[in-house]
């Protein structure tokens, strides 16, 4: 039944889920009050990601029924930790998805075709729910409870458009537990007193009691809006302020084996991979390393001293930088858009990429080209993952 329909239902997915939000949002408003961003909303990632989601676990469901994808559960169970989804919110999924199906679909929905699509639901949502309780209990807190308030002890201005902040513990209780490549959330209030999260990769290591991000001030394009917590952070907190974390979460992490790794990177996308640096360094790995950036110009380039420092810590690391608009600070970045052709990237080696989605998938895609297996790529997005059901 369900082969049978997922042509249908995966067609009318866009159109499913928009309703769905606005109905679940209308009902229950208070949601929108500190779990689900409005930025994602407006732009519409949040409800193309949720159909992904839907979509490409029924898909693999019918390709391989008697595994299920774990590739796809574990990267939505660590995005749900991370804004304390908990398992009575899937009920609440459940009715306005439900709704919304039945509603676009009309008569096409027979009791039988419902009945088929709630045990794909059911499966997913356990599965999740599963997942998700581990890694609460790996955290040490109650499911959802995942708050703590942490001091800004530093600001630093990286470029025009970036800025970290140095954070302790303000509860006076030890860091949780973080692995390099990881991420918490930022929950803030906004000036209609509606609270707002995003998450911020760790940019240093994360071994110690103070922790780091580094933040991006997002502009909206195309008609979408500023980004809300970004812009927050950015003028108005400073030295002294408290911020409200989530523990750590994110199944892009540094692993810790032996084989050579390759950091690739855009943009604000260097965060993750200089904190792998940074805890690479600070264990004294002998690991070869191969750091590849690209960026607008080095004075755009957030953390770009760091990086160097970092790899030159090093024994056996090499970074390469490419710029669309060179400067003499990097006299031997190279030009251009960031490509493989020249580079020598071991086929055992570990990738992690972090960047824009179209960057990615190009990387990604010569990565393959060159030897390198797919179950060796791995990847990090801010914000809704677009691209996990094709990608896996």
């Amino acid at each position: 039944m369900v082969r049978a329909t997922l042509p249908a239902v995966a067609g009318a997915l866009d159109e499913i889920t928009t309703r769905f939000y606005g109905a679940m949002f209308r009902d229950r408003p208070e949601l929108l009050d500190g779990l689900f961003n409005r930025g994602n909303q407006a732009s519409g990632a949040q409800r193309r990601a949720l159909a992904g989601s839907v979509a490409g676990f029924a898909r693999a469901l019918l390709a391989d029924p008697d595994s299920r994808p774990d590739a796809l559960l574990a990267r939505i169970a660590h995005k749900h930790v991370a804004v304390g989804i908990t398992d009575d919110q899937y009920t609440i999924v459940h009715k306005y998805l439900f709704g919304a199906i039945a509603e676009v679909l009309g008569e096409a929905v027979t009791p039988e075709v419902a009945a088929a699509w709630d045990e794909v639901y059911w499966l997913m949502a356990g599965a999740l729910i599963a997942r998700e309780a581990r890694l609460y209990q790996e955290a040490g807190v109650e499911p959802g409870d995942i708050w703590r308030p942490w001091t800004v002890v530093e600001r630093h201005e990286e470029t025009d458009d970036v800025v970290s902040f140095l954070l302790s513990p303000a509860d006076g209780r030890p860091a949780p537990r973080a692995r390099a490549g990881q991420y918490v959330s930022v929950r803030l209030t906004m000036p209609d007193g509606v609270r707002q999260l995003r998450q911020y990769s760790l940019s240093s290591d994360p071994g110690g009691e103070v922790r780091r991000i580094t933040v991006k001030r997002v502009a909206g394009v195309r008609g979408a809006p500023d980004g809300e917590v970004s812009n927050l952070l950015f003028e108005r907190i400073g030295t002294g302020d408290e911020l409200t974390l989530s523990v750590p979460a994110g199944d892009v992490a540094l692993d810790e084996a032996e084989t050579p790794l390759v950091l690739v990177s855009a943009g604000i996308g260097c965060t993750p991979m200089l904190g792998m640096l940074a805890r690479l360094a600070a264990i004294g790995s002998a690991r070869r390393v191969l750091v590849l950036h690209a960026d607008d110009s080095p004075a755009g380039h957030a953390l770009r001293a760091e990086t160097r420092e970092a790899v030159a810590a090093l024994p056996d690391a090499e970074a390469v930088f490419w710029y669309e608009r060179p400067g003499a600070e990097e006299p031997d970045a190279r030009r251009g858009l960031l490509s493989l052709e020249g580079i020598d990237v071991p086929a055992d080696a570990t990738v992690y990429l972090c960047g824009p989605l179209p960057f990615m998938r190009a990387v990604r895609g010569e990565l393959l080209a060159a030897g390198v297996p797919a179950r060796s790529v791995h990847y990090e997005v801010f914000g809704p993952d677009l691209w996990l059901p094709d990608a896996a």
